[in-house]
């Protein structure tokens, strides 16, 4: 089926989006399994016109949305939201669907989706206060920095200039995330800083860079967030807040950090 072959592609992102919505890889994989098994058995629910991996996330609902969400783990930040606030918000936060896009997908208007996510936001807001912590040399832009962690919600536990001094505060005061530049003011690397930190603990790491190319060579693993110098203050809160929101959610399913 052309369809099907379209679609493969796409498949690994909505496993990664059912295991979000269930809470749990085995359910998450077991409710893609089932919808398969049932478009396999009714290919005349199919709608060729839209973009196919709309059109699979659309199916999805189709033969899901009646089973019931099942609880999350208290460990969740999604676990105290009502089940298409959590949906609206992961598909436009996580799997980066439109509003529109969104609301084809759960076949409601796009103000429903809208208010969905606003709401949704708002009651996960205090889940993902983080004690964040700063690795920048360069005074003004760490101060930028930090107004705009603060403004999201979130405490910065330390600024650190170098290398040395941003693996001495990570030891001492542990972060629950990380802000980083890569050249720092002794000549060191932040790369360096951010690949010892994480030697030491499991949180999320974004590089705040003007020099993206230095991370992006293909030969080393390449960071999930970055965001490159001059930036935009929006950019940066919810590029922080994905971050957040994906590694509590990977914990929450027992699955390594990004």
């Amino acid at each position: 089926m052309p369809f099907i072959k379209s679609v493969a592609a796409e498949l690994p992102y909505l496993r990664r989006y059912a295991r979000a919505l269930t809470g749990a890889q085995k359910h998450g994989d077991a409710a893609v399994r089932e919808m398969l098994e049932a478009l396999r058995e009714h290919p005349n629910q199919i709608e060729c016109e839209r973009p196919a991996r709309i059109e699979l996330f659309r199916l999805f609902h189709h033969f899901w949305q009646q089973q019931e969400l099942p609880a999350l783990s208290a460990a969740s930040p999604l676990s105290h939201l009502v089940p298409r606030s959590r949906q609206a918000l992961l598909l436009t936060a996580v799997e980066g669907f439109s509003a529109q896009q969104a609301a084809e997908i759960l076949d409601v208007t796009d103000e429903e989706v809208a208010a969905d996510v606003v709401a949704a936001r708002a009651r996960i807001a205090q889940d993902l206060a983080s004690n964040v912590m700063i690795i920048e040399d360069e005074t003004i832009i760490a101060l930028h920095i930090k107004s705009i962690v603060h403004e999201a919600g979130h405490h910065v536990m330390g600024v650190a200039r170098t290398h040395e001094e941003a693996v001495k505060l990570a030891r001492r005061t542990p972060p629950q995330a990380v802000l980083a530049d890569i050249s720092l003011a002794d000549g060191s690397s932040g790369i360096d800083a951010v690949r010892d930190i994480l030697g030491d603990i499991d949180v999320p790491a974004i590089f705040v860079t003007a020099f993206p190319e230095r991370l992006l060579t293909g030969d080393r693993p390449e960071p999930t967030y970055l965001i490159t110098k001059p930036f935009d203050a929006d950019v940066l809160a919810a590029t922080l807040d994905q971050a957040l929101l994906f590694h509590r959610e990977g914990r929450a399913l027992g699955l390594s950090a990004a």
